[in-house]
Order: C-alpha cells, then sequence, then structure tokens
C-alpha cells in the first residue's frame, strides 16, 4: 500500500492528519529536549501555534509570534502579531528563539533568519524545524501537490550555509520520522519499525530535521560574576630569623 496524497490547505490542516500527529509529536519531543536548558529573560516562537515548543522552557517572558490571529494556542503566554522578517523587537533582546518551519512559509526566509540574528542576544539560542527534502517525504512528494502553504523545505546543508554567513554555530542536528507519510493511522503504526531502522541505518533520510543554532560575536569574550572570580591574595610579613639572633 503506497501513501495517499494529503489534500490540505494549509500547514494546520495536514498536522491534523496522522502523519502530521506523528511529526508534530516527534517534534514537541526534540523541542522539549533543545529549550530545556536555555536560560535568559525572554523567549519566541515564531509561528505554528499547533506546536508549544517552549513549553519545557523556565524563561520568564515567553511570546508567540503570528502573522495573524491563530485558530488555537497551546503556548499559553503572550501573543505577538508580527510578520517573521520585521520584527518589533529591539536589537539583542531576546535569548531563545524557536522556528517550527518558519523559514519554509516565509516569503523570503533569507530576511526571516536576518531578523532573528539582530533580536537574538550573543550566544543566544535559536531552534529550527524543518522537512528534509532528501527523505522519503520529499523525494517524491505527493503529499505535497494539493497543501502549497507548507512552503519549500530548505536542505540541511543550504541552511548549515546560511546559518554560517550570519556567525552561527551549530550546536546540533537531530533527524527524525522516517515511516512513509501515510493517511491511515493502522499503517503508520505498523510501519513503526522505521523509526529504529532508520536512525540506524539512514539517519539523513528523516523526514523532519531540529536544528539548534548559537549566536557567536567574533572578539567577545564572556565574563563571568564578580563573586566568582577568585579573591585577590593579601600580602603577609614574612618573618625571618638572622644569624645573630640564634
Amino acid at each position: 500500500m503506497t501513501p495517499e496524497p494529503l489534500k490540505t490547505d494549509s500547514l494546520h490542516d495536514w498536522l491534523l492528519t496522522p502523519a502530521g500527529q506523528y511529526a508534530l509529536a516527534w517534534e514537541q519531543m526534540q523541542c522539549d529536549r533543545a529549550v530545556a536548558d536555555v536560560f535568559g529573560f525572554h523567549a519566541l516562537q515564531l509561528g505554528m501555534p499547533s506546536l508549544n515548543a517552549l513549553q519545557n522552557n523556565r524563561i520568564p517572558h515567553r511570546w508567540l509570534g503570528c502573522n495573524s490571529l491563530p485558530q488555537a494556542s497551546t503556548l499559553g503566554s503572550g501573543l505577538l502579531l508580527t510578520a517573521s522578517h520585521a520584527l518589533p523587537l529591539a536589537d539583542g533582546s531576546l535569548d531563545l528563539v524557536v522556528l517550527p518551519h518558519t523559514l519554509e512559509l516565509s516569503s523570503d526566509p533569507h530576511a526571516t533568519l536576518r531578523e532573528v540574528e539582530r533580536v537574538l542576544v550573543p550566544e543566544g539560542r535559536l531552534v529550527i524545524l524543518g522537512f528534509n527534502p532528501t527523505s522519503l517525504w520529499g523525494i517524491k512528494p505527493r503529499w505535497r501537490h494539493d497543501a502549497q502553504d507548507l512552503g519549500q523545505p530548505i536542505g540541511q546543508w543550504r541552511l548549515r550555509d546560511w546559518l554560517q554567513l550570519l556567525s552561527f554555530e551549530v550546536a546540533s542536528n537531530q533527524l527524525g520520522c522516517y515511516r512513509p507519510a501515510f493517511r491511515s493511522e493502522r499503517w503508520l503504526q505498523r510501519m513503526a519499525w522505521m523509526d529504529t531502522a532508520g536512525a540506524r541505518w539512514w539517519p539523513i533520510l528523516g523526514a523532519v530535521y531540529c536544528m539548534v543554532a548559537i549566536k557567536r560575536v567574533r572578539g567577545m569574550r564572556l565574563m563571568g560574576p564578580a563573586w566568582k572570580r577568585p579573591a585577590a591574595r593579601q600580602a603577609r610579613a614574612v618573618t625571618t630569623a638572622s644569624k645573630g639572633m640564634e
């Protein structure tokens, strides 16, 4: 049995299908891991309200950025209506940004990435989710013909080049979802063995990737807090005995 084409109009609709729920569950797990140890004061998830990318993060001020009012949001915090390529935020004001398929849906992904670089603090963390064009879902993307709103997949190496030009350092990259994009939940479950086999034998063919990058600033050296610096040694008087006093 071959996968049937998914007749959907948007990423939101596709995420409601069995294959979409399968991908969404994997992405949620990756985001939970990627943001767990990121600290700071401000974080932004840009797009895809169906995913609660920041739920496992302890940053106090978190926003969901969308270009229109979402049908449903699981973020449970502030909503920011904005275009991805023109964020109404000051330079270096965010500690963490998550882009769940945001670059694929952007009319100008380069501008979106430059804008994210602008608002991130030095050493700020960037998490990017995307579809892998070199996969079972990308090599023969029948499911995309009726889903133009899913955007244009961006290859991992192409994305790495873009990040490098903006002085980002890729810290990790995980791939998953090795099963075909079946419409049937039963067939998806029958192919569950492919996730284990794929991760071992053809890891680069995962349908979805989660890339984590860190904003580096050349010539900058992070200094620890003053209370962590070793205390200066105090001069001590040293008494020596002379031969005449023996």
